[in-house]
């Protein structure tokens, strides 16, 4: 997790923006699609790896009547998700705080829903974060996540591989300067590694054995983006 913070540290400004850019603008449709799987009705949902707020303001607008919580380990992330939750109209009903997902600062049982996106690449157990994540969570009520994927086939395999080595990296230093291309080139290695040890079956047996049911996944963008969503049991 240390990593992850010095990694995105010099990010906050643009990290919108470029992430739009860098993922062909399929970042805030994967975005969409993840936020679209938590009720309206929610009275109190967590968005775990806040970041810069992106999400926590379309949960904000995605449950009228909610307050949510957004959680980030980098606090310049969350300063520049503060500046952006001042601007809103919801900023009454959202609230952000550091902190870590290996260890929650909520009691068990709190939130109707919880979210978490591009979060399990960087804990050194999924399985405890995803067990850590579920305990927060009301019986009955929705976990969803987004994660990077990789693509499988002989065509878009090779064609992300090649994108996420090479073009990825350059596209960054030449949209963002160096801490993109740092990002860039951290990017692909880190999605590959993570699926090589967690592949997506063992990620679904994971919600599970965390107490989640109806698990269920959709992959997105030819592969490139993988939305997970279930009910935590009672």
């Amino acid at each position: 997790m240390a990593d992850a913070r010095s990694l995105f540290a010099p990010l906050p400004t643009r990290y919108d923006r470029l992430a739009e850019v860098l993922s062909f603008n399929q970042n805030g449709q994967w975005r969409s699609f993840m936020v679209s799987r938590i009720p309206p009705t929610a009275g109190l949902i967590l968005d775990v790896a806040a970041g810069t707020a992106g999400v926590t303001l379309a949960l904000a607008r995605r449950a009228p009547r909610a307050r949510v919580v957004g959680i980030d380990l980098t606090l310049d992330m969350l300063r520049e998700g503060s500046r952006r939750v001042s601007s809103s109209d919801a900023s009454a009903r959202i609230a952000l705080t550091g902190g870590n997902a290996e260890h929650l600062p909520f009691e068990d049982a709190t939130f109707d829903a919880l979210t978490f996106t591009y979060l399990l690449r960087y804990v050194s157990s999924p399985a405890a974060v995803l067990a850590e994540l579920a305990r927060v969570v009301k019986p009955g009520g929705v976990m969803a996540s987004l994660e990077f994927a990789v693509p499988s086939g002989p065509v878009w395999r090779p064609a992300w591989w090649a994108y996420t080595r090479m073009l990825l990296p350059v596209g960054g230093l030449l949209t963002g300067g160096p801490p993109w291309w740092r990002v860039g080139r951290f990017l692909g290695p880190s999605i590959s590694g993570h699926y090589r040890r967690y592949p997506v079956d063992w990620t679904v047996s994971a919600w599970q054995r965390a107490g989640l049911t109806d698990v269920q996944c959709r992959v997105m963008s030819l592969g490139g983006g993988l939305i997970m969503w279930g009910n935590r049991s009672g």
